[in-house]
C-alpha cells in the first residue's frame, strides 16, 4: 500500500536523483546546441554535470560512523555543490549563446525549424527546469550536511 501524497517525506537520498535528473537535462540542452559550439563547450559543461552526480553517489555510499567517514562524505557532498554552481554558471552562458539564434538549436533532418518565439519558449523552459533543479539539489546538500554534522556530533560526545 502506497503513502498518501500529502504524507510522504523526502528522502535523504533524493539529491541522488536529483543530481541524475541535472544530467540528464544538461545532456538534452547540449544537444540542442549547434555542432560548432558542442565543440567548445559540450565537455567541460558534461564533466561538471558528471562531477554533480558522482560526487553524490560516492557521497551517498558512505555512511558517516567516525570522523574519516564523516569527512569523506563531507568533501563529496562539497564537491557536489561546487559542481553544480559552476554547471549553473556555465548553462546560463550556453543559454545566452544559444538566444541568439534559437530557432537554429531546433532544426530538423529535413532542415526544418521552429519559429524563434517557438524556440525561444522551449529553451526558457528547459533553462527554468534545470534551474529549479540546480535550487533544489544546492538546498538538498545542505540539508544533507547540516543533518550529518548534527548526527555527528552527537556520536562524538
Amino acid at each position: 500500500m502506497s503513502v498518501l501524497k500529502a504524507k510522504r517525506h523526502e528522502s535523504k537520498a533524493e539529491f541522488v536523483r536529483v543530481a541524475d535528473d541535472i544530467f540528464t537535462e544538461t545532456l538534452a540542452f547540449m544537444a540542442r546546441m549547434s555542432n560548432r559550439y558542442q565543440r567548445l563547450l559540450a565537455e567541460d559543461t558534461m564533466r561538471l554535470a558528471s562531477g554533480v552526480i558522482d560526487n553524490a553517489e560516492m557521497a551517498q555510499n558512505i555512511c558517516v560512523r567516525d570522523r574519516v567517514s564523516y569527512e569523506a562524505r563531507r568533501k563529496h557532498l562539497i564537491e557536489a555543490k561546487a559542481s553544480v554552481m559552476a554547471l549553473d554558471v556555465h548553462m546560463s552562458n550556453i543559454w545566452k549563446t544559444m538566444m541568439t539564434n534559437p530557432q537554429g538549436c531546433f532544426t530538423n533532418t529535413k532542415g526544418q525549424t521552429k519559429t524563434p518565439s517557438e524556440a525561444t519558449e522551449i529553451l526558457d523552459k528547459m533553462a527554468v527546469s534545470l534551474g529549479e533543479k540546480i535550487d533544489r539539489f544546492k538546498g538538498m546538500v545542505e540539508k544533507v550536511m547540516q543533518s550529518d554534522k548534527k548526527r555527528f556530533e552527537e556520536t562524538e560526545v
